[in-house]
């Protein structure tokens, strides 16, 4: 075999295999829904709202909770957001969040959600308020939502008490059906 012929056959079965690589992440890529290359949506490209108010017996309370894309591309959501509470001064409280179903919502699976501008996903929280009043409540003033795969958050007003700050959210889906 010449050198050049060597050389072509190389660049050929290097070609192929780059190829095939490719058309695996492709195929992985589309088959989650998700654009190859798309990044993750970060904390400074959405906004936090809360949706429907969710009220039920035994002290149960909830609400749906909202992450919109206002960046100028496209990018992806996995999994559940963070939450934390906080007092009126903005300092963090006792609180632990328990990722699944919610006294509301079963959780959906954990999916990939390609969100293009615009476009939002949400989760569905809950928490019990029967100890108000008692050293078994935390009386919050702010809640703090983290994006999945973020390191920082955003504030929403959230006056509420929270039996000892136990807090439920669902993994996050573009809809999800509550049982109000």
């Amino acid at each position: 075999m010449t050198r050049q012929h060597f050389i072509r056959a190389t660049l050929t079965a290097t070609t192929a295999v780059g190829l095939g690589i490719a058309g695996v992440g492709v195929a992985q890529a589309s088959g989650s829904g998700a654009v190859a290359g798309t990044p993750t949506c970060a904390v400074s490209g959405l906004t936090a709202s809360f949706g429907e108010t969710l009220a039920g017996g035994m002290n149960h309370q909830g609400v749906v909770l909202k992450l919109k894309n206002t960046s100028a591309h496209t990018c992806l959501l996995r999994g559940y957001p963070g939450l934390g509470l906080e007092n009126a001064a903005h300092r963090t409280l006792h609180s632990t969040t328990h990722w699944g179903d919610t006294w509301y919502a079963k959780s959906p699976a954990k999916t990939t959600l390609t969100l293009r501008k615009g476009q939002s996903a949400e989760a569905v929280m809950s928490w019990t308020h029967a100890n108000t009043g008692t050293s078994g409540a935390v009386h919050a003033a702010y809640l703090e939502v983290t994006p999945p795969a973020a390191t920082g958050h955003k504030t929403l007003k959230f006056p509420q008490w929270v039996d000892f700050g136990d807090l439920r959210v669902t993994a996050l889906a573009h809809r999800i059906p509550v049982t109000p």
